[in-house]
């Protein structure tokens, strides 16, 4: 059924202005986003084909906001302009966090770390080494992507590591890499990794103070394991 022929109170749009944003389902959302469906498909259902789960869909609203430009390419009825909207609201969201973690200590809000490192790291396919830099006051300074390995192994050099603190000026920083397997559990290779980092980063006077592995729809804190 198309948007139009729903009853005025069900539309999506009249919905949320009537009752607030928490009123609308996933689907009702991100049709609002879309707008339009296709020949023989409604907006409501290709939002729901989105949100299934692989291989049809991405699973879910974080599945979907963590795919990139290419993978939305595979789907029929999402031409160039609902693609850079989507991989745009992505964007926006990574900004916002990173606007925040900027203003105050990264530590006062964690939750917003492992959220900000998520949309970053989570959905790819290959694993990925970054740095959080921060200054003094534990705000952030840059994330950089410094190491891409492959499924099962990323190789990290200290050194540049290293000059990369150096060049930022940070006082602290938080490691992190995503696990393409899916499981957020840090391995044997992960929690040696760390205290080499912490050795290298010491001589110059800069702490290591988390590694956050992330994973879709999770992420795990070493500190907070007691691992750093």
């Amino acid at each position: 059924m198309a948007l139009k022929d729903l009853p005025s109170d069900a539309q999506p749009r009249e919905k949320l202005l009537a009752r607030g944003p928490g009123a609308l389902s996933d689907a009702e959302l991100l049709a609002l986003l879309l707008r339009t469906g296709m020949a023989g498909k409604g907006v409501l259902q290709l939002a729901a084909e989105l949100l299934a789960a692989p291989p049809t869909g991405f699973g879910g609203i974080s599945g979907l906001l963590n795919t990139s430009a290419d993978d939305l390419n595979r789907i029929k009825g999402l031409g160039p302009a609902k693609r850079a909207e989507l991989v745009a609201v992505l964007e926006l969201a990574r900004r916002a966090l990173a606007e925040q973690l900027r203003e105050r200590e990264v530590f006062s809000t964690p939750d917003a770390v492992k959220h900000y490192l998520q949309l970053h790291l989570a959905q790819r396919a290959h694993e990925i080494f970054a740095v959080l830099f921060l200054d003094s006051q534990n705000r952030l300074i840059a994330l950089e992507e410094m190491f891409r390995g492959t499924l099962t192994q990323t190789s990290v050099y200290p050194r540049e590591v290293v000059l990369r603190a150096l060049h930022h000026h940070a006082a602290a920083v938080v490691l992190t890499h995503n696990h393409p397997s899916g499981t957020v559990t840090p391995s044997r290779a992960d929690e040696s990794l760390t205290q080499t980092l912490k050795a290298a980063l010491a001589l110059v006077d800069v702490r290591v103070l988390d590694h956050v592995i992330v994973a879709p729809g999770q992420a795990l804190s070493m500190a907070e394991r007691g691992l750093i």
